[in-house]
């Protein structure tokens, strides 16, 4: 090996870390410069926040770089040579000249995509693996075949970095793969920024990660835009949010919101748990028109007339009024509480025109007595009269999503009896489905902020009388010696000659300097600039019509695997999916490479899940291991797989053990070491999980309990999370597809 490439590489990084420190301490001085400063005006204060906000944007960058901030070295053939990293860097010159590029940069992209056969006009393509500041490792790929300098960091396996990297330990929590980028996911981390993409891929293809790294690449092409918009990413579960959190702080970006689908709903968490049957009638596409005909249902009419006492004489308010001020309301187009407004004006001139024939008629047969004057005073004073107001109230009353889905769901009308018997309850914690129902309900009803509204401009009108009061006074301090300057070129300007009263108070109203992400997470109507879903094939027909309002732009990536379905109520095909929102406007796109579960296991996933289903077409493993999966059948499951456990846990990396939700408690109680629960800590070395937890995730073992008790569907995720090692502990008969397995001695003889 060249020692003097070595080194050079290794100076290399050292100048680059001492560049990165020179910026972290500049950002950090201008920082606290900035926050030091006397912000007394409006314009100062946001001049600060500003520069506050852009210095915490940019060492945010900084402290990601601070892992691997150099992973490549591209060589052109027309003498242009360029390191690649997780960031861009530049020199402290006049031309401010690239030190590091920026892997989503288009220079760097022959890094991922370049071939012997395509080199895209590199010479020389370097992997630079680093540990902390030291460099430990590089592979040298020579992709102009004339050439031939040697650097004796050539290898045989073009793979090798990415390999070390898949038999790497897990940690407990996703990484990002700026390294190790294939071509097929590159091509679609660096899609054009329109449209539905659908990224379809098996158990360890890499899609999640690929549409995260997808989000940092928009992110980084299109910040304007997204910076103010924001990047929502929904994942299935908290324990996935929590297994992929750091990926995108790791390239530099927290413009986004990760959320759950029991998320998506401000104000309200579901915590809650519903029956299968339940979620499957609340997720239908049907609920909608429910709901709807149950809102409408609000809008009531007097069944007998109500009589309401009034100064100047009863007033009937019957059937016939109440049908035309519906009529009137409902003709407006407008949400039922932004309508209410309209029924409740109409019963008022319906009541101040039955009032004025009462006591505005001619004795002697001639016209009204009144004019229009005399009946809008009568109107007045009937809108005056508050059992007037309970009579609207009553026939049309003001109500809130939680409100209007709490009285459906205890009495689920519109729905067929064994449906309705289904989701029938009255009280208890909101459930996952129950999300798209009450956003559904928001559509339908409408905030009326008129009293919001009108309370901010009551305030705003102090306001601009406080900074009146200033300037009057500032107007009434002027000295003696300036009114009678006789220099007329010399004057001095005084507040109120700079600005009015309007302008001085606006300067003193509140602003909202929260991010972009924090503010989208407290706002329902909040519209995303883009919009990524992990696990996709689950979502029901409901919670796709909440998806889609987030996203009037239809910007969204969508990932997931048709043959890990298991959610009841979940669309099933991406057609079924996409078509009311995009007709066939979307494009599709399968990855067929399995990069995590080696291939004897994928052997026995594909076995499971053929079963099922004969024309299942697995993703190729490129990995292979020497350890077979091993099977055991014991009388004492917790005792057994409490065993396993504590074999597994002489090797190295993390343990999961996957098992149905109603073994949870007793195998809990045999493995005191295991985290386990709602939201597990992924990071400790043993977890327990029901095979939905798992979703997403990957570990260096899996121990399987009782698998005849899942579904196919739940049985071939638990099968695909080892990277290195599977174990199935079960008391009864085996799932088909699993029956051959051989019982492992080691195993036998614990």
């Amino acid at each position: 090996m060249s020692n003097k490439e070595w080194r050079q590489e290794q100076e290399f990084i050292d100048l680059l870390y001492k560049r990165l420190a020179e910026l972290q301490a500049g950002a950090e001085s201008a920082m606290r410069e900035a926050l030091s400063q006397d912000a007394g005006t409006f314009q100062a204060r946001l001049e600060r926040d500003v520069l506050v906000a852009e210095r915490s944007g940019l060492l945010a960058a900084f402290a990601a770089g601070e892992r691997g901030l150099c992973f490549g070295r591209l060589a052109f053939q027309d003498g242009r040579d360029h390191h690649i990293g997780r960031i861009g860097i530049r020199r402290d010159d006049a031309e401010r000249t690239p030190l590091v590029i920026d892997w989503r940069a288009a220079v760097a992209r022959p890094f991922y995509l370049a071939t012997g056969h395509t080199p895209m006009g590199l010479r020389r393509r370097r992997h630079i693996t680093t540990e902390g500041r030291r460099v430990t490792a590089l592979h040298d790929e020579i992709l102009d075949l004339a050439d031939p300098e040697r650097t004796g960091h050539e290898g045989n396996q073009s793979d090798a970095v990415l390999l070390a990297a898949l038999d790497s330990a897990r940690t407990g929590r996703m990484h990002d793969i700026v390294q190790t980028i294939q071509a097929e996911q590159d091509r679609i981390i660096r899609a054009p920024h329109r449209g539905v993409m659908v990224v379809e891929g098996g158990p360890g293809t890499g899609k999640t990660v690929v549409a995260l790294h997808r989000a940092a690449f928009l992110l980084y092409e299109h910040r304007e835009l997204l910076a103010r918009r924001a990047v929502l990413v929904v994942g299935p579960n908290p324990t996935f949010l929590s297994y992929i959190a750091e990926v995108l702080p790791s390239l530099g970006e927290t413009g986004v919101l990760l959320a759950t689908p029991g998320e998506l709903f401000p104000g309200v968490r579901a915590t809650g748990t519903d029956t299968p049957r339940a979620a499957e009638v609340k997720g239908r596409a049907a609920m909608a028109e429910a709901l709807a005909r149950f809102v409408r249902d609000r809008q009531a009419l007097p069944e007998p007339a109500l009589v309401i006492d009034h100064e100047d004489g009863e007033l009937v308010l019957d059937a016939e009024i109440a049908a035309a001020a519906r009529r009137r309301a409902r003709e407006s187009g407008l949400p039922h509480n932004l309508a209410r407004p309209h029924f409740a004006f109409a019963v008022l001139d319906a009541l101040a025109a039955q009032l004025a024939d009462r006591i505005g008629a001619d004795p002697y047969g001639g016209p009204n007595l009144l004019g229009p004057d005399d009946i809008a005073q009568l109107a007045k004073g009937i809108a005056d009269n508050r059992a007037v107001h309970a009579a609207i109230s009553e026939l049309w009353p003001a109500l809130t999503p939680q409100q209007l889905v709490a009285d459906f769901l205890a009495d689920p009308v519109h729905l067929p009896e064994e449906d309705a018997a289904a989701i029938r309850r009255t009280g208890g914690p909101w459930t996952v489905a129950d999300i798209p129902l009450l956003d559904e309900a928001a559509e339908l009803l409408g905030e009326d902020d008129s009293e919001a509204q009108a309370r901010a401009e009551a305030e705003r009108q102090q306001r601009i009388a406080y900074a009146q009061g200033v300037l009057d006074l500032s107007y009434g301090s002027r000295t003696q010696e300036f009114e009678d300057r006789e220099d007329e070129d010399s004057e001095v300007l005084a507040a109120h000659d700079l600005v009015d009263a309007e302008r001085l108070a606006d300067r003193h109203e509140e602003v909202d300097h929260r991010s972009a992400a924090e503010r989208a997470a407290a706002d329902r109507t909040w519209a995303f600039g883009h919009v990524i879903v992990d696990e996709a094939q689950e979502l029901s027909a409901m919670a796709w019509r909440l998806l889609m309002r987030r996203c009037p732009t239809r910007s969204m990536t969508l990932v997931g695997d048709p043959a890990q379905a298991s959610e009841p109520g979940a669309c099933g095909g991406w057609e079924a999916i996409l078509e009311p929102y995009v007709g066939d406007r979307w494009e599709h796109i399968r990855l067929a490479v399995n990069y995590r579960t080696p291939a004897r296991l994928m052997e026995l996933a594909t076995r499971v899940a053929r079963s099922a289903d004969p024309a299942f077409t697995p993703p190729r493993s490129v990995r292979s291991t020497e350890a077979r999966p091993w099977v055991l059948r014991t009388g004492d499951l917790a005792g057994a797989v409490a065993q396993a456990v504590a074999r597994e846990t002489l090797e190295q990396g993390r343990l999961a053990v996957i098992a149905p939700l109603a073994h949870h408690p007793a195998l809990a109680a045999a493995l005191p070491e295991a985290s386990a629960g709602a939201s597990p800590d992924l990071t400790s070395p043993v977890v327990l999980l029901t095979p939905r937890q798992a979703k997403g995730l990957e570990f260096d073992s899996v121990i399987l309990a009782e698998p005849a008790e899942f579904g196919t569907a739940d049985l071939y995720v638990a099968l695909t999370r080892a990277t290195q090692r599977l174990g199935v502990v079960h008391t009864g008969e085996l799932p088909a597809g699993m029956t051959d397995l051989s019982e492992a001695p080691e195993a036998a003889a614990g």
